[in-house]
């Protein structure tokens, strides 16, 4: 796929909790559109105050961008509205596979259609989309969500926002908790849409494995700051500095590294 011009840009952005907590320390990454990047990191690493960063939903949670820039489309993300920027094609599947769990799956499915004011007509063709995707949904769309596996629920939870036709899709660990199986088929689902529709698509991954099979370029942020950013094929190459930046080994235990050498 093409890339093309810069839709998403993070500069030094820092960020708080209450005006007092500092999580984010100096965060910067670029997403192209036609481009998949994938956020690296383990837990505490700042992944996922970035992107509620990026999608205006920091003040939620009492939280604040104390210095830096966030831009969309050529706008300052922190003058418009989660809705707005919702509207505008960035859109943000939260850690958890949120789902309505008394909703069935379709109807789940058919609430991200309600975003762009779909009709009758258009619903009925995003739907069969979504299951031409992910056709276990097909033979679940009648079942409440809250009754079927992880897996599924993370499908329609992804469903759900693809409905939407955003622009940039920002997704937050969906591959967690999940079968190796199901993440590599939700993978190779985004994968296809990136390939062939041209999505733009940003995901925060502790699965660096994964991640970096399908991902362009690489964003590593540590403690709240970015360590690495580069091409994924590098640091797919880079064994100690997977071991150093991510915790694990070849082997996947636990790193005891010392710093690599300058990349």
């Amino acid at each position: 796929m093409t890339v093309h011009e810069l839709l998403l840009s993070l500069d030094g952005v820092e960020a708080t909790y209450n005006h007092a907590i500092r999580a984010l320390s100096g965060v910067s990454l670029t997403v192209r559109t036609g481009e998949i990047v994938a956020l690296l990191g383990a837990n505490g690493a700042g992944k996922t105050t970035a992107l509620k960063a990026l999608s205006g939903l920091l003040p939620a949670e009492h939280g604040q961008v104390a210095a830096g820039s966030i831009v969309y489309d050529g706008r300052d993300v922190t003058r418009r509205s989660p809705a707005e920027l919702v509207r505008a094609g960035l859109v943000q599947e939260l850690e958890g596979r949120h789902c309505f769990r008394s909703l069935t799956v379709e109807d789940n499915l058919i609430v991200g259609g309600w975003v762009r004011g779909l009709g009758r007509t258009a619903l009925r063709s995003e739907l069969e989309r979504i299951y031409t995707l992910f056709p276990r949904l097909r033979d679940r769309r009648r079942i409440p969500a809250g009754l079927t596996s992880g897996g599924e629920q993370q499908m329609a939870a992804v469903g759900r926002v693809l409905m939407a036709r955003p622009r940039l899709l920002v997704l937050d660990e969906s591959s967690m908790c999940l079968a190796p199986l199901v993440v590599e088929g939700i993978f190779a689902a985004l994968k296809r849409l990136n390939r062939e529709e041209g999505l733009s698509i940003l995901v925060a991954e502790q699965n660096s494995t994964v991640a970096l099979r399908h991902a362009d370029r690489t964003s590593v942020p540590e403690t709240g700051r970015t360590v690495l950013d580069g091409p994924a094929a590098d640091l797919r190459e880079r064994d100690d500095i997977k071991a150093f930046y991510l915790g694990f080994g070849v082997g996947g235990h636990a790193s005891t590294a010392t710093a690599p050498a300058a990349a």
